[in-house]
């Protein structure tokens, strides 16, 4: 089941100039749920698609992974653990061609790891995620020249 609901959202970002820029939008909001042995991060993706989303966050994620797929900060290699592990934190933006997800997770045990949130990321008992749209907005990635790497911009959505 799909829940839907919408507010106005305003994006400020720094350009690499320093001055503020901002993109007003409302937004629209989504209501998911995964079931045991989904991928997260393949799910969100196909939702994007499925839903043709241009400009998207996730507002807030609960559940749990059965097994847990991070890549850490600066890191080429995944540190990759079956377990039982409660999912703390999704944070991030996307559209229906990429994204940017961190997630933080704890363990059986209370410790607590996180980083870039990885395809193979597998729910074990659910994921409660709602999705944020901003229907004026699209996002996009591009090469910053400061690392090297591919970061996001925003823009205003062209009218049709």
């Amino acid at each position: 089941m799909v829940i839907r609901t919408s507010f106005i959202i305003l994006l400020s970002f720094i350009s690499q100039s320093s001055i503020a820029q901002q993109v007003k939008s409302t937004a629209n909001f989504y209501t998911i749920r995964l079931k045991p042995h989904q991928d997260l991060k393949v799910e969100l993706m196909k939702f994007a698609e499925a839903h043709k989303l241009k400009a998207a966050f996730v507002a807030t994620c609960v559940g749990s992974l059965e097994q847990l797929n991070l890549r850490y900060a600066n890191q080429s290699a995944s540190i990759k653990q079956s377990g039982h592990f409660e999912i703390l934190s999704l944070v991030g933006t996307f559209n229906d061609a990429s994204s940017h997800f961190h997630l933080s997770v704890a363990d059986s045990i209370g410790k607590t790891i996180g980083g870039h949130l990885l395809e193979a990321n597998l729910i074990y008992t659910t994921a409660e995620i709602v999705i944020g749209e901003l229907p004026e907005v699209e996002f996009g990635r591009e090469v910053d020249s400061t690392y090297g790497y591919q970061e996001l911009y925003v823009k205003p959505k062209k009218k049709n």
